[in-house]
């Protein structure tokens, strides 16, 4: 039996006069972090989000558990089924935030394994605590989307960004995902840092160390579960607004356990 709460360690930003930078990886064996900035090594408490009661939910602490079948037999040949799975997650996220219509934007398939990165063409676990997006460049995706003209339109209304994030091997014995729980997190806490990637540069948010943050996680995360995530939200009603999020190593997996093979997507979900 697994002793809760777990003690890890989590890669947090050492505050510093330079705008970090954030160079995202290309897919393959050898795809990597690479970070222009500082860092310091903390030993958190993380606990099992499978016991809180109430549970985890977007507008509290950002984050929530779903139980989720899917139908898509591969996420390897995604393109096959690519409409499918976006119909099914689009439910769920719309049934899971209270919004009336959802856009998926984005897939990204990760492994901490070089050999299966080689072999199917995915990139590195995200174990740097982050969030995806600053307040900007959230508005900006919705502008890259959907035009100028129409993403005016849903400037007036309120909208959010969430992640659906889930196993497509089986169960996630190896590098699992840590969330913050939202209320513990101060917005001084939060550094604003640039992304470069080959088609696009944005910004995302980083996080300084502050004790007050309390961390989650889902032990052995099975298939037909999914994770969600929310890592932008324009509402001003007083909800979690957005979390930082990590992959760590948990100390109790096996050594045999398998490789953690993952898909994360991104979502644009509206309140009309």
């Amino acid at each position: 039996m697994k002793n809760i709460p777990l003690t890890i360690e989590v890669t947090y930003l050492v505050s510093g006069e330079k705008r970090p930078v954030y160079f995202a990886s290309e897919a393959g064996a050898d795809a990597a972090l690479n970070i222009s900035a500082d860092f310091e090594k903390r030993k958190i408490n993380v606990q099992d989000a499978r016991d809180v009661r109430p549970a985890a939910s977007l507008d509290r602490e950002s984050f929530a558990l779903a139980r989720h079948n899917t139908n898509v037999h591969t996420f390897y040949g995604l393109d096959f089924q690519q409409q499918l799975y976006e119909q099914e997650i689009s439910e769920l996220v719309m049934q899971a935030s209270g919004s009336t219509r959802a856009l998926v934007f984005d897939h990204t398939l990760r492994s901490d394994s070089a050999q299966v990165r080689a072999r199917r063409n995915t990139r590195e676990p995200a174990a740097i605590i982050h969030n995806d997006y600053t307040d900007q460049s959230a508005h900006q995706r919705v502008v890259d989307l959907l035009g100028a003209r129409q993403a005016r339109d849903v400037f007036t209304k309120r909208f959010a960004i969430v992640n659906v994030w889930r196993s497509v091997a089986g169960a996630v014995l190896r590098s699992p995902m840590a969330c913050c729980d939202a209320t513990t997190i101060a917005p001084e806490d939060l550094v604003a840092s640039e992304r470069r990637a080959k088609e696009r540069v944005g910004e995302i948010e980083l996080a300084t160390w502050n004790p007050a943050h309390r961390w989650y996680y889902y032990p052995e995360l099975a298939n037909n579960e999914a994770l969600l995530i929310k890592t932008f939200d324009s509402s001003t009603a007083g909800i979690a607004t957005r979390t930082i999020h990590t992959a760590f190593d948990d100390p109790f997996s096996p050594e045999t356990a398998p490789p953690r093979e993952s898909i994360e997507s991104r979502l644009l979900v509206f309140f009309d």
